[in-house]
């Protein structure tokens, strides 16, 4: 139970870690944005207290801020502790992956130097995971020249036990944004003092020139000026080295480029519609080589007095390893994490994207939509579409499981079969089906979903639709009982991938739970699915081999169709009666055999 809930469980604590980091960047000052990184701790990380240690100008480190406990906070906000102490701390214990974690049975040592300390009364731990009170874990800040910035020190877990692997990963990704976050409010502060200074001190011009030069060029983020109004708006003016190693291209270069010149294609939108003041936005950028970066971009209008906004100072920010550990994270959400295949809430997604609600009795076919969409139109017959029948899923076709192509024939949904309003929707479709056609008098709210059909019997009539083969394992229970857990996931690991093998690249295998896996195959006849579960009944059964022993387990197969007019628990329940069918049908013996 607890391993098909840990995604949704992963899901949630994703969604509100990715709220308290977004509230880092919304404080202006840098007091708020240390503030609001402890408050995110003890709302988003499950820790009952957090503290903020600053590295100041000698190198000493500051309590900055404390969240938790508001008498802690008046006895230890504003005290100092050296800098060797806290280099010696950061050596000790045991390293998360960046983290300092340091037990009570080794803490006892720190109990008498100079580091702010504040410590709570609690029992002894009952469990090698316990949390102790005198445990400490420390999460160290670096800028991104690798400097320490300061350290978060959080103490006393709501969960009461030491934070697992999600749980540090999710520290060790917050102190990384919270870095960031410190960073950008220095530069922040910098930058705005270096914008009053050019509005008020019109005698002192060249002192707030070079004052703003300095932090525009040695900024550890991409910074940009822009011209702002008439028909060059937009192009570079100034690049400072940040942005010109991030995007790999000199600064005489980037001056012939706007932002929206060096914008993927598909994040225009997303620039156009930021605002110049205060807009922020999130999009890729191209390098020289033709790759793309995530960058975060921060827009500020720098005017004068006398004739208006003159230019847009623009923020660039380095964002791609956060978008990789948010594509990392979502990838664990809807993914087993034992054999990596698709979860069953990932397998449902999908089955359900491509199911409507419109019943099977007012299912139109292929061609009836197109006689009703071109009735009437001169110079059209409608049987002259009949050709055109086989290409009615709108996508290219691929080789079949017997070898010959079946998506043009069957009306596949393309390689995936999964997403219907995809960029290559309308490949190879029929000359005939094309968006923007003129509608005709059976338009309804169904009209541009590719229907899925199934076929009327389990006797091949020649109809193509989505196959979904519901599998479980025949003595995988003695197996588990015999030889252990260890044995029974190398089992389901192997499985897994032999299933994964004896399929298109364009069909699905999800593990549903235990020992059932789920295959969806489109574009399939009746005899088409029963020689693939034959095929894959074929791969399963020959021994597996875990730390030298040969096991062997048999596999059930009941084979259902995906119909509009049906939701995906109702197909799979299908599928999964035919397969107990299918089950009972053979004896104990031959089960497992295969």
């Amino acid at each position: 139970m607890e391993t098909e809930s840990e995604p949704y469980v992963r899901l949630a604590t994703l969604r509100q870690l990715h709220r308290v980091v977004a509230e880092l960047n919304t404080a202006r000052s840098l007091a708020d944005t240390l503030q609001t990184v402890v408050d995110g701790i003890v709302v988003g990380l499950g820790y009952e207290l957090a503290c903020v240690n600053l590295v100041r100008p000698d190198g000493d480190l500051v309590v900055a801020a404390f969240a938790g406990d508001p008498a802690a906070e008046a006895l230890i906000t504003g005290r100092v502790g050296s800098r060797a102490s806290w280099e010696r701390r950061l050596t000790m214990g045991e390293n998360w992956d960046g983290l300092r974690f340091i037990p009570h049975t080794e803490g006892w040592v720190l109990m008498e130097d100079d580091v702010p300390q504040w410590h709570t009364d609690g029992p002894d731990p009952r469990f090698e995971d316990e949390w102790h009170p005198e445990d400490r874990l420390y999460a160290p800040m670096y800028a991104s020249g690798g400097e320490l910035l300061g350290v978060i020190s959080v103490d006393r877990p709501r969960n009461g036990r030491r934070p697992g692997a999600w749980g540090r990963e999710a520290l060790q990704m917050y102190a990384f944004q919270a870095a960031i976050a410190i960073s950008n409010a220095r530069l922040r502060a910098n930058m705005q003092r270096a914008l009053v200074r050019l509005e008020r001190e019109q005698q002192a011009l060249r002192a707030s020139e070079e004052s703003f030069r300095q932090a525009f060029e040695y900024a550890p983020s991409g910074m940009a000026i822009a011209e702002m109004g008439g028909d060059q708006h937009g192009r570079l003016l100034r690049t400072n080295d940040a942005l010109c190693r991030l995007l790999g291209r000199p600064a005489s270069v980037l001056r012939r480029y706007s932002f929206s010149d060096l914008v993927h294609p598909e994040d225009i939108g997303t620039l156009l519609r930021t605002s110049a003041e205060g807009g922020r936005a999130e999009l890729r950028l191209g390098r020289r080589d033709g790759t793309y970066v995530w960058v975060s971009l921060r827009n500020s209008v720098v005017a004068d007095a006398a004739d208006g906004p003159r230019f847009l100072l623009t923020h660039v920010e380095d964002i791609e390893e956060r978008k990789r550990h948010e594509l990392q994270l979502a990838h664990r959400a809807s993914h087993d994490s034992l054999t990596g295949l698709p979860n069953s809430a990932e397998l449902r997604a999908r089955l359900g994207a491509r199911l409507c609600r419109r019943p099977q009795s007012v299912r139109a076919t292929a061609i009836e939509a197109l006689d009703a969409a071109f009735e009437g139109r001169d110079g059209y017959d409608g049987h002259a579409a009949q050709g055109g029948h086989a290409a009615q899923g709108g996508h290219a076709a691929h080789a079949g499981h017997d070898g010959h192509p079946v998506g043009a024939e069957a009306g596949g949904a393309g390689e995936h079969g999964f997403h219907p309003d995809g960029p290559d929707r309308y490949a190879g479709a029929d000359p005939f089906e094309f968006p923007g056609a003129p509608p005709g008098p059976s338009d309804g709210p169904y009209d541009h979903h590719v229907h899925t059909v199934a076929p009327a019997t389990d006797i091949d009539d020649g109809t193509k639709g989505l196959a979904v083969l519901f599998c479980d394992l025949d003595g995988f229970k003695s197996i588990n009982d015999r030889f252990g857990h260890h044995t029974g996931d190398a089992v389901l690991i192997e499985v897994a991938r032999r299933l994964t093998t004896g399929v298109r690249d364009g069909d699905t295998v999800a593990r549903l739970g235990g020992d059932e896996f789920v295959v969806l195959a489109d574009g399939l006849g009746a005899a088409d699915a029963a020689d693939l579960a034959v095929r894959l009944r074929n791969a399963i059964i020959p021994p597996i081999r875990v730390d030298g022993r040969a096991v062997r387990v048999g596999a059930s197969f009941g084979i259902g169709w995906a119909s509009c007019g049906m939701s995906a628990d109702e197909v799979l329940r299908s599928a999964d009666q035919r397969m107990y069918i299918e089950k009972r049908s053979r004896s104990k013996a031959h089960r497992r055999a295969g």
